[in-house]
């Protein structure tokens, strides 16, 4: 499980990031819950919230950042630290309808490059009122194969009634992924907890004590467009989540607690928390803020058909196509999962179709399906009723396993190569491989299911397996008991490394404090694994 990857971010990248961690610095932990959200009354515009970028390709890129007021976005790039030479990018217009949030589409970049920016917030009054500017760095994804490619990947932020803690320096995980210096980072879903209040602090079986940091946002579910809007605003509070932003680009997807615990479409609540019962109105809610604080190439598309959706295909050079799923916005109610017919599955018909083919037209060498659910670990929805797919009968496909019964036999008939599915959800890590052989359903070709996280969150203890597509589970590490705190149980993360020269991908299952836990190594130009 030797490894030559380097633990640290490169000298051009530690020294541009100076500026950006000074400045997200000063957002301290213990102050801001106060000073963050509050609007300045004089003074320039300030991007405290720090910047992201996403949806990185071979020649684009979107650039996020939130400011205290209105202002206009500008947006600076240069193949330097030193931004001798720039390219001028004017974004758009901050102001209440988006949360004073922006994000900036760059296009036209060179390939396989570090690419340094920084954004200025202008007052859009008097243009010569800037702001301190905002630095980052991302690199654009190669255009030779030979240049290899790594990535990290976990989900699940701020859930189980476990913030911040500022006793242990926030959100540890965030600057141990920086340090490894990813090329992007997936994150899987469960990107906050809008169903999750939060408690100033928490009491652990062992008798010390969890602090959490505190905003009015957290204190209650969410329900309304700001307090939605607070859930994503806390996670940016922690110094390590915005210094992993300025360095790190991000795929992200959602699952589940971006609006409320098992959503699904057309669900009227039963929950004396909620006064506003119909989850289609609160979906619409979190939806919105979540492309407001979110950089996602389909949510910023101008027009078109693309407009609002989540999935999506994140072209990566010639090694890798990212395949981001939306396991939610399709879905049909949650149920037993017994039916004998069901073309709505957890996908929906037409996401179904879409990727089909997008994966029948892919060159890339591995196509990493981006799911925020697992297939084969049977996640519950009450006591009768399932969240997921796997339904816990180990017999033919039934419910919305049938859906993916069809993808497996699609991508295995038409020789689709080179394909492995990444997800979260569940709060612990772990490798489980599908094989025909063991399986009640068995016209598909043999693949790998890798499940990392929780990234700050609650640890839970392993799920039952269903064998209708015979999975295998051949590592997992996962607690005893129900939602150990951060403070009792390590969180976890992904690393996928592929070789530039062999094209052999390895995942490594990791554990916050620097622990490979299990590593696999797959060999490319194959129908399964």
């Amino acid at each position: 499980m030797s490894s030559s990857v380097p633990e640290g971010p490169s000298p051009a990248r530690r020294s541009v990031l100076r500026g950006s961690l000074a400045a997200s610095a000063a957002l301290t932990l213990g102050g801001a819950a106060a000073a963050a959200p509050a609007l300045a009354l004089s003074g320039r515009p300030r991007a405290a919230w720090g910047v992201q970028t996403g949806d990185v390709t071979a020649s684009s890129g979107l650039v996020w950042v939130r400011s205290d007021r209105p202002a206009r976005m500008i947006v600076e790039t240069s193949s330097s630290e030193s931004f001798r030479r720039t390219h001028r990018h004017v974004g758009p217009l901050l102001g209440t309808g988006s949360d004073f949030t922006g994000t900036t589409a760059l296009r036209g970049l060179p390939a396989g490059e570090q690419i340094h920016y920084r954004v200025t917030l202008a007052d859009p009054d008097d243009p010569r009122r800037t702001g301190e500017p905002v630095v980052g760095t991302f690199r654009t994804a190669p255009a030779r194969r030979r240049d290899g490619v790594r990535f990290l990947w976990s989900g699940d932020i701020a859930g189980q009634g476990w913030g911040i803690n500022p006793d242990i320096g926030g959100f540890r995980a965030y600057e141990e992924m920086r340090r490894l210096n990813p090329d992007f980072f997936l994150c899987s879903g469960d990107t906050i907890y809008a169903d999750g209040p939060l408690q100033p602090s928490v009491t652990l079986p062992d008798g010390r004590i969890w602090r959490n940091v505190t905003t009015p946002e957290k204190a209650k579910v969410a329900e309304t467009l700001d307090e939605y809007r607070g859930n994503f605003r806390y996670n940016l509070l922690d110094h390590n989540v915005r210094a992993f932003n300025a360095q790190v680009p991000s795929i992200v997807q959602w699952d589940d607690h971006e609006v409320r615990n098992n959503w699904y479409p057309g669900q009227i609540l039963d929950d004396a928390r909620y006064t506003e019962k119909d989850v289609d109105v609160l979906a619409a809610r979190a939806s919105r803020a979540f492309a407001e604080y979110f950089p996602v190439s389909t949510l910023h598309a101008r027009g078109g058909g693309a407009k609002g959706r989540m999935h999506r295909v994140v072209r990566y050079g010639p090694l890798l196509d990212v395949f981001v799923l939306d396991m939610r916005s399709y879905r049909n109610a949650n149920s037993p999962g017994r039916q004998a017919d069901d073309t709505t599955g957890i996908l929906g018909a037409e996401q179904l179709a879409w990727l089909k083919r997008e994966l029948n037209r892919s060159r890339a060498v591995w196509k990493v399906l981006a799911a925020d659910m697992p297939l084969g670990l049977v996640v519950p929805d009450g006591s009768a009723n399932i969240e997921a797919i796997a339904q816990g009968d180990p017999g033919a496909p039934l419910g919305r396993e049938l859906q993916i019964a069809e993808l497996l036999r699609f991508i295995k008939h038409r020789r689709i190569t080179g394909t492995l599915w990444l997800t979260a959800d569940v709060h612990y890590t772990s490798a489980q491989h599908y094989a025909p052989e063991r399986a009640a359903f068995q016209d598909f070709a043999p693949f790998w299911e890798f499940v990392s996280g929780p990234l700050a969150a609650g640890g839970f203890p392993a799920n039952a397996l269903d064998s209708t597509f015979g999975p295998e589970r051949v590592f997992v590490r996962a607690p005893e008991r129900a939602n150990l705190s951060p403070m009792e149980s390590p969180q976890y993360f992904g690393e996928v490394d592929i070789d530039g020269g062999s094209g052999e991908l390895t995942v490594r299952l990791r554990a916050e404090g620097g622990t490979v836990l299990f590593s696999k190594v797959l060999r490319p130009g194959r129908v399964g694994q």
